[in-house]
């Protein structure tokens, strides 16, 4: 099939350090051309890619200093994705409704992927002018905001298989690994493995938006001697960080979408303690990749449990359910409908 994969511009692809939805879409698209696709992703021209790139900005959004409007350059590639669209049999967009408008005059077949939250109001406006449009949720707790969209299926994200290793868990610490914001509630983890009498290793990225709530409610916290802050971690040191952990800390306060980083930890073999919102029930296997807990207590609790879980069947879910292959050949049941439509 000729795909066009269409990121956000914020991140190169994959990005350079932290990033979820970009990273997303280089596993796909590089599985997507290992089965023999004909490939084409538009996304920044500092993204690394099997497949043909299309550089609509020069390097990720995130990374230029000088650009005040972030829009402008999306906008332009969305519109020379519209101008070439009869290039492709199939068009995924990954940069939610912008592409609406356009890509729906177009004739060809696109569906796109919502890889962010859908419990803002306004969005029910946009569902309802493109109500056709097909779209595909990463978990099926998403889509309870937003009923009414057409949606086409869940697919949940994957990992290329060799990405991630497994290991021993040797360190006996908890880690937390992400993004530092309220609705990732790093102060909940280190409440946590302060409760647990276990050190707290902290991998994080701080966005300029979270500045102010990093500096006001979670440096404070970062004096106390069970925490380690190592601040944002590139790809390649995942392995060792996830890897030597006794487990990860997952204390999430909203509906998270997926969570990128429970798969990260799973195919690591480190088991997960998550707090039940979200999509957490539909990631973690209860008791086997992790434990779903309700309050900080008990996941304090859990975490005396994490050596009763076989890391090796972790990385064996892993391997079952959370591959970029098995994610790449979800996809590719929902392109052959839509262009048989």
């Amino acid at each position: 099939m000729r795909i066009a994969q269409i990121a956000p511009l914020m991140e190169a692809v994959p990005p350079k350090l932290y990033g979820g939805t970009e990273r997303i879409v280089a596993y796909l698209t590089d599985e997507l051309v290992a089965m023999g696709h004909e490939v084409s992703l538009f996304a920044s021209g500092d993204s690394i890619t099997t497949a043909r790139l299309e550089a609509a900005y020069p390097q990720a959004l995130r990374l230029d200093p000088t650009i005040r409007d972030h829009v402008a350059p999306l906008v332009a590639m969305l519109e020379a994705v519209a101008q070439r669209a009869h290039e492709f049999d199939v068009i995924h967009l990954h940069c939610d409704y912008l592409a609406y408008p356009v890509l729906a005059r177009c004739g060809v077949p696109f569906l796109a992927t919502l890889h962010g939250r859908l419990d803002l109001p306004e969005l029910r406006l946009v569902y309802k002018a493109f109500a056709d449009v097909p779209v595909v949720s990463i978990s099926n707790s998403q889509r309870e905001p937003l009923p009414g969209a057409r949606y086409a299926a869940t697919v949940y994200h994957g990992l290329p298989e060799q990405l991630l290793l497994a290991g021993d868990g040797a360190g006996g610490y908890l880690a937390f690994l992400g993004r530092i914001s309220p609705e990732k509630a790093p102060d909940r983890a280190i409440r946590i493995a302060a409760r647990a009498g276990m050190k707290l290793k902290i991998a994080a990225k701080i966005d300029n938006v979270d500045r102010e709530y990093f500096a006001a409610e979670i440096e404070p916290l970062l004096e106390q001697p069970h925490v380690e802050f190592v601040g944002e971690i590139a790809e390649h040191q995942k392995s060792e960080f996830l890897g030597k952990a006794a487990g990860l800390l997952f204390p999430i306060a909203w509906q998270e979408p997926f969570g990128l980083a429970m798969i990260e930890a799973i195919a690591c073999g480190t088991p997960v303690i998550a707090l039940r919102i979200g999509s957490v029930p539909e990631v973690i296997d209860e008791g086997v990749t992790g434990f779903i807990v309700d309050d900080e207590g008990s996941a304090a609790s859990a975490a005396g449990q994490l050596h009763l879980l076989d890391r090796t069947l972790i990385r064996a879910v892993f391997e079952e359910r959370f591959t970029a292959r098995r994610m790449a050949e979800d996809y590719i049941r929902i392109y052959k409908k839509l262009t048989l439509a």
